[in-house]
């Protein structure tokens, strides 16, 4: 972790970057396999950090995070190769004769701002994109989980030269500070409100940014559905991490026929599997945000749980049934353990409904209509999509991951990553002895005839 002034690593980091130091693949795909051998020497120092900050258990800590970095750098190991060598393009038929490629290229120095709630995942799963893409990286993780923020020091420390990959940690005085310096890309995930003020702080330099925020993620139900397939799916996603998921489903619309049927399998699910069980169920990050989201329940009515402990920062899974699209839960992100169940009854109200709200990060649809399973893919923008389970499309390294409008912008996980912490150059090469005389002034009228059959 560094201690020093900010402005002091950013410089040791460019010389090391210009030096050509993170450049070689085998360099890169060494480093890579550093940090995988790391992960298993920090597993448990990793565990106990997470479940000292929010009391997660060590099974949710590898399953949601550490499995899927393991995959991560997995898959950029297999592929790097494929993915760092120059792509073959078109010239067009004005450069003929000519070759064309896409190369990809290292951006330089880029700064990942990485948020409380998976912190592991979402400080590390970037940091594979950006060292196997060749970059430097300064890492600022959340100063909300310090122990993981410390336990993610060491093991990039162990893994990687201070030069090639450093852990900023501090409070807002540190974040502003790493703001107002030049890197080559800044990487954000956390809320909306702060990701504007990243995109400000990015504009002075011109900056590209990518985005990962979050927003109101709808769960359709539709009355074609496996109800009791979708209770125990969506009870996992919604109540895993006590909510605090940027893709959770944040509320369920569900079809008038089945909609109580759909609520009583959901209060089945959290008595049978104890959900609400203390031992398991980690803790709201902080009081303030306990406080928040206990004032969501006011004047709802809870079909089960609706008990919270403001000093023991939890709230017990809820489901309020049936709510009105004007409630107050309804009007921000919730990001905890409170499930909305709204009923609809046509598939136009569910679109209008998503519609009026900012493009939601994720969209869920449980169903057996595949015309129906279309049609809401085709009319409802999303960031990404699951059918007929949740959260599941981000554990695919296969998958791109990002937002869309209010959710975010640009991609990442696997071959996404790649891309985002490269610069993809544009290489057009041109034979000095070849050549094309049409271009050439004086234009005749022959020459203005012949252009003109290019158009045909």
């Amino acid at each position: 972790m560094i201690q020093k002034d900010p402005t002091v690593l950013l410089k040791g980091m460019r010389g090391y970057f210009q030096d050509g130091k993170t450049l070689p693949l085998p360099r890169r795909m060494a480093a890579l396999r550093k940090l995988r051998a790391g992960l298993d020497k920090w597993q448990e120092p990793l565990c106990r950090a997470v479940a000292a900050d929010f009391g997660r258990s060590a099974f949710d800590t590898i399953s949601c995070e550490l499995l899927q970095v393991r995959e991560e750098i997995d898959l950029a190991l297999d592929q790097l190769h494929d993915w760092a060598a120059p792509r073959r393009a078109r010239a067009g038929r004005w450069n003929f004769p000519a070759l064309a490629a896409v190369v990809p290229q290292p951006r330089g120095v880029v700064l990942i701002l990485s948020p409380w709630n998976y912190p592991i995942l979402l400080s590390l799963v970037p940091i594979v994109g950006a060292v196997a893409a060749g970059n430097c990286v300064v890492l600022r993780p959340s100063q909300r989980t310090t122990h993981t923020a410390d336990a993610l020091s060491g093991l990039l420390q162990d893994c990687f030269p201070p030069r090639w990959v450093s852990v900023a940690a501090g409070g807002h005085d540190l974040s502003d500070q790493l703001l107002s310096l030049r890197f080559d890309l800044i990487f954000f995930t956390g809320s909306a409100p702060v990701g504007r003020q990243v995109m400000q702080a990015a504009a002075r330099y011109l900056t590209p940014v990518v985005l990962e925020l979050g927003g109101k993620s709808p769960c359709i139900v539709d009355e074609t559905a496996d109800l009791d397939a979708a209770a125990r799916r969506i009870a996992w996603g919604k109540f895993l991490n006590a909510g605090q998921t940027c893709v959770a489903p944040d509320y369920l619309l569900v079809q008038r026929k089945v909609a109580d049927r759909l609520v009583e399998a959901l209060c089945r699910e959290i008595n049978q599997r104890g959900y609400g069980d203390k031992q398991t169920l980690p803790q709201i990050i902080t009081p303030a945000h306990t406080r928040r989201l206990a004032s969501l329940l006011l004047g709802e009515k809870a079909v089960i749980g609706g008990g919270f402990s403001l000093p023991d920062r939890r709230i017990e899974p809820t489901i309020l049934y049936p709510v009105s699209p004007d409630a107050p839960c309804m009007q921000e992100e919730i990001f905890g353990p409170i499930l909305p169940v709204i009923v609809y009854d046509t598939p136009q109200e569910v679109i209008e409904l998503i519609r009026r709200g900012e493009h939601p990060l994720a969209l869920y649809h449980f169903s057996r209509n595949p015309a129906m399973i279309r049609r809401f893919l085709r009319e409802i923008p999303a960031g990404g999509s699951c059918i007929n389970d949740v959260v599941l499309q981000v554990a695919s390294a296969g998958l791109p991951f990002g937002g869309v409008g209010g959710s975010g912008m640009g991609r990442y996980h696997g071959k996404a990553s790649f891309d985002t912490f490269s610069h993809l150059r544009s290489v057009l090469l041109k034979p000095a002895s070849a050549e094309l005389p049409l271009r050439y002034p004086p234009h005749s009228a022959i020459t203005e005839r012949m252009i003109r059959s290019l158009l045909r």
